[in-house]
């Protein structure tokens, strides 16, 4: 009898810092998918996004503080490591050669599963992998994918969580506390850096 393939999880973002949203997420795939490994990816050059990152040594620090403690979830950094844009197919173009005979599996946010056929070679992406949305409540990202030709699809089942980098940022530039939003370890890095100061 045949071993079951391997379950592969994908998740990338800017993580620019990593909040608490972003490891339930994590952890409600790994449960919810099986999966045997859950890379994450800060992404390297995010064409997508006017700002300007935080420097990549730093969100690949908070990274790992904040997705060490999962069980099953490696942080990756080839994506900070790669010349030019970031692009998720190149890097499950990779998690392919690495993994040939496993099941992918890429995770979203439903705020980025409406604009998904705007992404670069979004078809070839949908053949790689089977995307997983964390829905947020309204619904519209997951109906934007389910009418793409060739997408499978599944939806993770997730609190809601209001959590997202942009306001913590922001609260962080008024010198407002994230106790509640972010990892202790992750709090005390931005503290330590003195990151997201209004001089930034």
């Amino acid at each position: 009898m045949n071993a079951s393939p391997q379950r592969i999880g994908m998740f990338g973002g800017a993580f620019d810092p990593p909040h608490r949203a972003h490891g339930t997420m994590a952890r409600a795939a790994i449960a919810q998918l099986g999966l045997d490994r859950l890379f994450v990816f800060p992404t390297g050059d995010a064409w997508h996004k006017s700002r300007t990152l935080t420097p990549a040594d730093h969100r690949l620090a908070m990274a790992e503080l904040a997705f060490g403690g999962i069980p099953g979830a490696v942080v990756d950094d080839r994506e900070l490591r790669r010349t030019g844009p970031t692009y998720s197919v190149d890097t499950l173009r990779e998690l392919h050669a690495a993994f040939p005979q496993a099941q992918l599996y890429l995770l979203m946010g439903e705020d980025h599963a409406g604009g998904f056929s705007r992404w670069h070679a979004w078809q070839e992406v949908a053949a790689l992998a089977i995307l997983c949305v964390a829905g947020r409540g309204s619904g519209e990202g997951v109906e934007a994918l389910r009418a793409l030709p060739g997408v499978r699809l599944q939806v993770l089942q997730l609190p809601q969580m209001p959590d997202s980098a942009t306001h913590i940022r922001d609260l962080l530039t008024k010198r407002q506390d994230i106790a509640e939003l972010v990892e202790p370890a992750v709090a005390s890095y931005i503290e330590s850096q003195h990151l997201y100061k209004l001089t930034r």
